[in-house]
């Protein structure tokens, strides 16, 4: 029996990227479905029967409908270990990809969050809350981008967890895109801009930034 084919529902630069472009990676046939954001689909009933949290993305493969950008990310490189997006199972690299996944979503994604979405956070008139919120965000982001610069130099590059290319990459180069319109952007650090460059090159990155209509600057 022929295996159904994924489909990812996506909007341009949103957190849809990293597993977007993991499919790239992979290699093997999917679909994708735009949830315009400007128009509220990802709050509309037949979205929220998918994502109750009305957030992009949803992975759908055959009859598992998989919400979490991480976990996605995560179920992609276990369901295709030939990829080799993922360090193998019960290995300290494993360990470290783990660690480095849920800081990526739980920490610098969610500090990335609280940066654009400051108003969520306080009161409707409270404008002024709002841009504390944000600049005290951006002052912690700019330190998790300080882990991130550290870690490539750990590890030697020149992808996060050294020789190995994993999802975490993808992962990383959509969160630091997020900053190209800071003051000091994740370009601006050594390593990261290099790693960064690098990122762009990979054909798979290029095909989904492409798809996407992405523009100058990608990152």
């Amino acid at each position: 029996m022929a295996k159904t084919m994924k489909k990812l529902f996506f909007y341009p630069s949103n957190a849809s990227m990293a597993p977007h472009i993991v499919l790239e990676e992979i290699g093997l046939p999917f679909e994708l479905e735009l949830v315009d954001r400007t128009q509220g689909a990802h709050k509309s009933p037949q979205y929220l029967q998918l994502n109750p949290n009305g957030l992009i993305p949803v992975l759908a493969d055959g009859d598992l409908v998989l919400y979490e950008t991480a976990a996605i990310c995560l179920h992609l490189a276990d369901t295709h270990p030939a990829s080799r997006l993922a360090p193998e199972l019960g290995t300290p690299a494993r360990a470290q990809f783990y660690k480095w996944l849920m800081w990526l979503t739980n920490t610098l994604q969610a500090s990335l969050i609280l940066y654009f979405y400051p108003e969520r956070w306080v009161d409707a008139d409270n404008a002024a809350g709002a841009g504390q919120i944000r600049a005290h965000a951006e002052s912690k982001i700019a330190a998790l981008l300080d882990q991130l610069e550290a870690q490539l130099d750990a590890s030697g590059g020149p992808w996060l967890l050294g020789a190995q290319y994993t999802v975490l990459d993808p992962y990383a180069l959509m969160l630091c895109r997020w900053t190209r319109g800071f003051v000091k952007p994740a370009r601006a650090w050594p390593l990261l801009g290099a790693y960064l460059q690098r990122m762009l090159e990979r054909p798979a990155v290029q095909r989904a930034f492409e798809t996407e209509g992405l523009v100058q600057p990608l990152v």
